[in-house]
């Protein structure tokens, strides 16, 4: 197995080598330094970086939640993009803008602090479902740890059953909104 690393001219993936290479392996991983000087680890760029076999791998719930976050966090990065040459933005422009700010921080991740599969799901899951819309983004981090703190020792089942199952059915989504909703009066109290 064969484990290349590049390292990109201004961040051009469009050049010789970094072309061929893609096309040759299996996916890559794209990693920024605005990422890491913004705090994000891995400073991984969703967009440019890609598995051929990732989805395989996967349990099905963090397929689903993945693929709702890779289209969130695209349609905010390009609003993002364009919000920084307009200045006069709708409201459902600095609403989606103000969501997307909310997912990347929900995916900051402490050195040192991994996370099962299942709490990575509970946790994407409120940001994907927009339950982190009264959070201010300051405080994201310090709800997700709370959260997670709650759900292991509250609702223990909910992270057995994302493990037994593999899968977030309907039940299970409504199961999960209905304890995230009462978490959020904890945490706001």
């Amino acid at each position: 197995t064969a484990f290349p690393l590049i390292e990109t001219k201004a961040g051009d993936i469009t050049a010789y080598i970094p072309t061929n290479v893609i096309s040759i392996t299996d996916g890559q991983i794209y990693l920024e330094t605005n990422l890491f000087n913004q705090g994000f680890r891995p400073a991984m760029n969703v967009g440019y970086s890609v598995s051929r076999v990732g989805g395989a791998a996967q349990i099905k719930a963090m397929s689903q939640i993945a693929g709702e976050l890779r289209l969130e966090l695209s349609q905010y990065r390009e609003l993002e993009a364009f919000a920084e040459f307009s200045s006069d933005l709708d409201e459902e422009s600095k609403a989606q803008l103000a969501r997307g700010d909310r997912l990347m921080e929900i995916l900051k991740q402490k050195q040192y602090a991994p996370m099962s599969v299942e709490e990575q799901v509970v946790s994407l899951y409120v940001a994907v479902e927009n339950h982190l819309a009264d959070i201010e983004v300051s405080e994201v981090g310090r709800f997700e740890e709370a959260w997670l703190r709650f759900v292991k020792e509250a609702h223990g089942e909910i992270l057995e059953t994302i493990q037994r199952e593999e899968k977030l059915t309907d039940e299970l989504r409504t199961h999960l909104d209905k304890t995230v909703a009462g978490f959020k009066e904890q945490f706001a109290g």
